[in-house]
């Protein structure tokens, strides 16, 4: 669950303050609530999801267990050798002919793969020591752009959310004194059906003691 940062004013606006006792025994429920499913429950709206190790690959889980297992080593993924300068393949004149020509072209290739990279990146960075900084500054610029069209939408969805919240009050305000009305007619009548059923109750007692009294009087007269 994500952690809570925001609060909305969702409360029906026509209730009354709860007191500081009602806060209290609100805070200690909640907190029982809490001491209940102890500091480890995944579903605690403040705290961040678990960690699912399920999502990692196997290669991340075998690097993981490589550097877990010596912290030390370096990762020999990458083959450093095509960066660097290019030798002459060494015992040439022991060769024949033909091998050793093939030797030589094969690292002739190379040479010119090597020095194809190079200039290659050499091209890169004129271009980027020439442009870079008017392409970087451009980038921010549109950069800034997105945040203030993103930041005007934020104020208005933010204007619209008290546009609403202010619509809800003043339909609730509107509202309140015929809900109040019917509150306390509910109330009235709940208390009512209450004495009834007290009232009725009274008397079923009040029946089955006098038929009691006649039952016992009976006997007695027989």
């Amino acid at each position: 669950m994500p952690a809570i940062t925001t609060v909305h004013e969702s409360l029906p606006y026509i209730d009354t303050e709860p007191t500081a006792a009602e806060r209290a025994a609100a805070t200690a429920l909640i907190d029982a609530e809490r001491a209940s499913s102890g500091p480890d429950d995944a579903f605690h709206a403040l705290l961040p999801p678990l960690p699912s190790t399920s999502s990692l690959t196997p290669l991340l889980e075998a690097e993981l267990a490589r550097v877990q297992a010596s912290p030390s080593s370096k990762l020999s993924a990458l083959d450093l050798s095509r960066y660097e300068a290019p030798e002459l393949p060494s015992g040439l004149t022991s060769l024949p002919a033909s091998d050793a020509r093939a030797a030589l072209s094969a690292a002739l290739a190379r040479a010119y793969a090597s020095q194809g990279y190079i200039a290659g990146r050499r091209t890169h960075l004129a271009l980027l020591d020439s442009y870079g900084k008017n392409a970087w500054l451009v980038g921010n610029w549109q950069l800034e752009g997105c945040v203030r069209a993103v930041e005007r939408e934020l104020a208005s969805a933010r204007r619209a959310i008290d546009v609403v919240a202010l619509q809800r009050q003043r339909a609730q305000d509107e509202a309140g004194p015929e809900l109040k009305g019917l509150d306390e007619t509910w109330r009235r009548g709940v208390s009512r059906v209450l004495e009834t059923e007290a009232a009725a109750e009274g008397l079923r007692r009040e029946i089955l003691e006098v038929r009691r009294q006649r039952a016992e009087g009976g006997h007695a007269q027989s």
